[in-house]
This record gives C-alpha cells, sequence and structure tokens, in this order.
C-alpha cells in the first residue's frame, strides 16, 4: 500500500486537499491509511498519469536511438503511464504480431501501458494498405504512417471507410510531400535571412483540407496530429462546427518555440512540422485552452548524440519531450490544475480508448497517478532517454513530476 498525504487531489468534482490511500492498483480511499510507503506530496497535485498519443520508441529497428524499456523509465520520469508507440520502426508495424510485439516488450518493461499504432500502409510506403484487420485484432486503435503523409487519396479513402466501421482512428502526418519537399525549417523571414530552404504552412494545411473532404464523406474518427499552423487550427474548428468526429494534437514544442530559434543552428530545434511563427504559437496556446485543439503530444523522437553532431540541414527531424511535456506546457500556458490534466491525460485517453488511464481520481479509480508541482522550478541539463535532442536544455521550466505511479507502483521518484 501507498499512502500519498498533504496532495491537492483532482476529482471528478475538482481539487481538493486529501490524503489518500493507494491498494491493489486502485485508489482505495481519499484519505490516510496504514501504508508500507509513504509519500508526502507537500501540497502538490495528484491526478491521472499523463497519457502520451504520439511517441516514438524506436524498437524494433533503431534501438541505439530509444527502446521501448528505455522509453518507458522517461515515460515515467515525465509523469506518463501510457503512450502510444508509433508504427516507424523497422519493420513497420502493419500486422497483428508486430503490433503485439511491441505491446508485449512494453508489458515486460512493466513502468507504463505501451499501446501500439498501426501503419496504415504496408511499410508506410503509401502504396497498398496494411493489415489493418489483424491490426485491430491484435489491440490497435489509432492508424497512422506517422513520419509522412498518406499522399494517395483514394487509398485513404479506403481505410476510413473499414475503420470507421470498426471504429477506429485515422491520425494524420498532414504535410504535403511536394509542398514540404527540400525543406529544413519554416518558410519565412528567418529561413530567407539565414539562407535554409523552408517549409510552408500550406504543406500541413493542404493536407488537413483534403483529409477533412475525406471525413465528410467516410465519417470517420480523424485525428491530426502535430498542429503547427493557425491555418490548421481554423481548419480543424470549421470542421468540428460543422460536425465532424475531428481531434487535433499540438506539442509542447510548438507550445514554447517559434522558428527564430533556429538562428542558433542547434539541431535540437529542428522538427517536422517546424516551429514556425509567434503569431502561430500564440494561436496554437489559445486553441488548446479554448478547446479546438484537443490535447498535448509529445512526438517524443529520440536520435543518438552522434546522429545530432551534423550541420543543422544535415541533421534528423524531431526532438525528445517525454520528461519535459507537462512543465513545458505549464510554463508556456499557465492551464488551470484541472485543463492541464484534461489536456494531458483525460483526453488523451479518450482518444487512444485506454478506459484505465485518464481518470479522475475517486475511491476504485485505477491507480494510474502523477504527482505534479506546478510551481517548482528546475532547468533541464540531462535525461533518462537513452538520446539527449531536447530544445528544453538549459531552458528554465516550471513544473516538475516528484512521482509517477502505475498500476499501484512507483515507477519514479523525486520525493525524498
Amino acid at each position: 500500500m501507498i499512502a500519498i498525504h498533504n496532495a491537492r487531489v483532482l476529482t471528478p468534482d475538482g481539487p481538493i486537499d486529501t490524503d489518500l490511500t493507494v491498494r491493489e492498483g486502485a485508489v482505495n480511499s481519499l484519505s490516510a491509511g496504514q501504508a508500507e510507503t509513504h509519500l508526502d506530496a507537500r501540497g502538490a497535485l495528484v491526478g491521472p498519469g499523463f497519457v502520451d498519443l504520439h511517441c516514438h520508441l524506436r524498437e524494433p529497428g533503431f534501438e541505439w536511438k530509444e527502446d521501448i524499456r528505455s522509453g518507458s523509465k522517461a515515460a515515467a520520469a515525465g509523469g506518463y503511464t501510457a503512450l502510444v508507440a508509433m508504427p516507424n520502426t523497422n519493420p513497420a508495424i502493419d500486422s497483428g504480431h508486430l503490433a503485439r510485439f511491441v505491446a508485449d516488450r512494453g508489458r515486460a518493461a512493466g513502468l507504463v501501458e505501451v499501446a501500439p499504432a498501426g501503419a496504415i500502409t504496408m511499410g508506410r510506403t503509401g502504396t497498398s494498405l496494411a493489415h489493418l484487420d489483424e491490426l485491430f485484432e491484435a489491440g490497435v486503435r489509432i492508424f497512422t504512417d506517422d513520419g509522412v503523409g498518406v499522399a494517395d487519396a483514394g487509398l485513404l479513402r479506403h481505410a476510413m471507410e473499414y475503420l470507421a466501421e470498426r471504429g477506429g482512428v485515422v491520425a494524420q502526418h498532414a504535410e504535403d510531400a511536394g509542398l514540404a519537399r527540400g525543406g529544413h525549417m519554416h518558410e519565412g523571414v528567418v529561413s530567407s535571412r539565414l539562407g535554409i530552404r523552408g517549409l510552408p504552412s500550406l504543406a500541413e494545411e493542404v493536407m488537413v483540407a483534403r483529409d477533412l473532404a475525406l471525413v465528410a464523406h467516410t465519417g470517420v474518427r480523424y485525428h491530426v496530429m502535430h498542429v503547427s499552423s493557425r491555418g490548421s487550427i481554423e481548419l480543424v474548428a470549421g470542421a468540428k462546427g460543422a460536425g465532424l468526429t475531428v481531434t487535433a494534437e499540438v506539442t509542447p514544442h510548438h507550445l514554447s518555440f517559434d522558428h527564430s530559434r533556429v538562428e542558433t543552428m542547434e539541431p535540437g530545434f529542428k522538427m517536422y512540422p517546424p516551429l514556425r511563427t509567434e503569431t502561430d504559437v500564440t494561436a496554437l496556446g489559445k486553441a488548446l485552452l479554448n478547446g479546438t485543439i484537443d490535447a498535448v503530444a509529445t512526438d517524443h523522437a529520440p536520435h543518438a548524440p552522434h546522429e545530432c553532431e551534423v550541420p543543422f540541414e544535415e541533421a534528423p527531424r524531431g526532438v525528445i519531450g517525454l520528461e519535459t511535456a507537462a512543465a513545458a506546457v505549464n510554463t508556456a500556458i499557465e492551464p488551470a490544475p484541472m485543463t492541464l490534466f484534461e489536456k494531458m491525460s483525460v483526453t488523451p485517453a479518450l482518444i487512444a480508448g485506454l478506459s484505465g488511464q485518464g481518470r479522475w481520481i475517486e475511491e476504485g479509480s485505477p491507480a494510474n497517478l502523477v504527482i505534479f508541482d506546478p510551481d517548482a522550478s528546475w532547468v533541464p541539463q540531462g535525461f533518462v532517454s537513452k538520446s539527449q535532442n531536447s530544445p528544453f536544455r538549459g531552458v528554465k521550466l516550471r513544473g516538475k513530476v516528484m512521482a509517477t505511479i502505475f498500476c499501484g507502483r512507483i515507477t519514479y521518484q523525486a520525493l525524498q
């Protein structure tokens, strides 16, 4: 048993100041009880463990960047109790047995729930549909070719029609390959000044607009990954207003930085979609708070140190984010406690269909919990992840994960 003292607990009725006791994988009571382990929350928030809709654990095939165990450790350090693992591995997760492999490896690590996403097309090549039936039977509910968008609208339509019948989610990496080709950062005044070929917001918006027309035709549940532009926000808002089953996510780094950061030429600021303008950053924060954007997702994308020791234009795309996500969001937009947990836990769990996750705390609820101090300041310097490619290294953040509990077991602890 675990007793947590002096907590501000996030319940279905809002925050309350109380103790709580965890027993046999569930919240036993909202009071202090006899326990083998005692944690003093010191007034910090205790809420449902964070759920990441979009992370790259790199296994199978790229274990030198990250593997399921090391990614799970990084997730626990960031307050996460569930992850949706992207299928852009080698081989790609396009068949049922591969999805089961990822889930089994997650259970073996035992630190977070690992839910594999499945590819939409075989090998993520965009030419033929993946084994969607096998993947669904293996428990996959989110389907994406993340890393690339599905360019063939006819093929995507067929996937949407099939998954609409089954209740699956099509999650799109919205990036038109022709418009994005050769781009290394946002197309704008900074790219012009640096002489670096830019990647326009239009590359994202064109694909979102096309996909929303297909959603209207098929009725599928559709999720826009890593929204980065004001134009995409407007498209999502219009689709929701028309009654389409559309959700969207934003990353902590797109909430925190704009394209001016690329002037440092640090590979830690190279990601796709790229950092955009200050106007876009402001719009993303407002859209998250007003509900146009539903969730925060990290797009945790590890790359080994030697891969990043190259000029900016040769560096791989993507940054890590599991260990800094909650602090970065708390710093960037200062959400109310219930809003922070709604965007980082409750809604992501609903989108992913993870019934044991993202539950406001009450007696009998699953003991997948995080203790988060929203007022603690810290500066990230090193990371639990195998990779260290973070844009938040050396940046002062407000809010720190003090402990994580998964299935009633402490998986991370900074409290003394």
